[in-house]
């Protein structure tokens, strides 16, 4: 690892030979030869921007989902998206007390840090978590917006370094933590979901699972109750 960020070099004390270390002072230092507009606006990405993307990326495949074939567990897999992000975020609670890794602000000079009032533990980003999590549950209800959300997510991941407020390796365990979460709990998630979708779908709510004036037979349930929409429409437009 170079250790270089922008005219400094980073010391051997500081972890100049730790690669999780000297990335932090390579992507963090872009922040430092980086016009103030565009440090404010990776500020507001990486702090709300992504998060508030993935919430509209989700609104535009709840409302195309519901006009496929597939509608009810299509509907019930976006409505695990964002119950993933919470269950990821909760279990990243006591990972977080148990590792107890402080900012990488407080343990290294030099850092560009663009995000003020962070006291909390590092390992792992719960930024990280949440938007893996609504990116890999948007893929099991659609590819197209799949894809999407989980490019967001990377860049999240990306932006929490650049902002100087997390180690390389806090962002990985974020995206570890929210995939594993969303896949792992998705078979069970949707046996439990898609007979709720199907129940509201019959019920004066159907307009939350199907577009208004689609064929009744869109609403019907699957037989198997675990499924996952099928992939061959999952890249229809």
């Amino acid at each position: 690892m170079a250790g270089l960020a922008m005219g400094y070099t980073v010391p051997e004390a500081q972890g100049g030979s730790n690669p999780d270390v000297g990335l932090l002072y390579d992507i963090n230092g872009m922040a430092k030869g980086a016009p103030n507009w565009a440090d404010k606006a990776m500020e507001f990405v990486g702090e709300y921007g992504i998060l508030l993307a993935l919430c509209m990326l989700m609104v535009c495949a709840w409302w195309s989902v519901r006009k496929k074939d597939d509608a009810v567990p299509a509907v019930a897999a976006l409505a695990w998206a964002p119950l993933a992000a919470g269950i990821a975020v909760l279990v990243n609670i006591p990972i977080r007390g148990f590792v107890k890794r402080p900012r990488p602000f407080l343990d290294h000079q030099g850092l560009d840090v663009l995000v003020k009032g962070k006291t909390d533990f590092s390992f792992v980003s719960d930024h990280a978590t949440l938007a893996m999590a609504l990116g890999v549950g948007l893929f099991v209800a659609n590819r197209k917006y799949g894809f999407l959300g989980i490019a967001l997510a990377l860049f999240e991941g990306f932006s929490r370094v650049y902002l100087g407020v997390h180690y390389p390796t806090d962002v990985i365990g974020g995206l570890a933590l929210g995939t594993a979460v969303a896949l792992l709990l998705a078979p069970l998630a949707m046996m439990l979901l898609t007979p709720a979708a199907g129940w509201i779908a019959r019920s004066r709510a159907g307009w939350l699972v199907r577009a208004p004036g689609a064929p009744a037979s869109l609403i019907a349930v699957p037989d198997q109750s675990t499924s996952v929409p099928h992939r061959h429409n999952d890249l229809a437009a």
